[in-house]
């Protein structure tokens, strides 16, 4: 980056302006330090945004689609990893300081950097308090979700294991549809009951998608 001017510079521009001035590729150039072989790291960042489709997606990607990158070397790899799991804790954090209902886009920024970018099924479950304060965030079921496939006993046993006093269902749409189908319904329903004799209430079921979440709650559905 040394061939830009000095107030144009990433690091600089960061520095006397604050860092929402710049923009992702800026601020992604900023972690990546250098680029590749014929291509600086501002090029690079932005190659890396637009083949991934964005911050949030490349955020999302595995230790497995990054490695197949080139230029992507383990350092980089790693930092990148670290970035998530750091923008990750954080939030979750946020979830164990207060209700969740009191923080409804908290909830919907963990589910989606946790589940949107997902290429298969993933079916999670937050474990609250009886303040309704995240204790856990579990993946606990993969693959073709439905009310055949999601065990209502492993869910009430570990909502048991975190001594929770309510959920937060969750899964994602890999094929982008934001509505719930009726076989969620169908789920949301049965975990519901099961988990009501055991006096632990289901407080919402998000669908999620890359575009945002979708509570149930709030179409009525839960």
């Amino acid at each position: 980056m040394r061939e830009l001017p000095p107030d144009a510079r990433p690091r600089e521009k960061l520095l006397s302006r604050g860092p929402q001035a710049l923009a992702d590729a800026e601020l992604l150039a900023l972690l990546l330090r250098t680029g590749v072989a014929g291509q600086s790291v501002l090029p690079f960042a932005q190659s890396l945004l637009e083949r991934f489709g964005g911050l949030a997606a490349l955020l999302q990607a595995t230790p497995e689609q990054l490695a197949a990158i080139k230029g992507l070397g383990p350092a980089k790899r790693a930092e990148l990893l670290a970035v998530t799991e750091m923008v990750r804790r954080a939030l979750a954090q946020r979830l164990r300081e207060r209700p969740v209902l009191d923080s409804p886009a908290a909830v919907a920024d963990v589910l989606r950097l946790q589940l949107a970018h997902r290429p298969h099924e993933v079916f999670a479950v937050l474990f609250l308090d009886t303040q309704h304060r995240l204790i856990a965030l579990e993946e606990l079921f993969r693959g073709t979700l439905d009310q055949t496939s999601v065990y209502p006993r492993e869910v009430a046993l570990r909502a048991l294991h975190h001594g929770a006093a309510a959920v937060v269902l969750a899964h994602n749409h890999p094929s982008g549809a934001a509505e719930p189908s009726r076989a969620d319904e169908a789920l949301t329903r049965n975990l519901k009951a099961a988990l009501a004799l055991l006096d632990i209430r289901v407080l919402d079921h998000f669908i999620v998608t890359r575009a945002g979440c979708t509570s149930m709650a709030e179409r009525g559905l839960v």
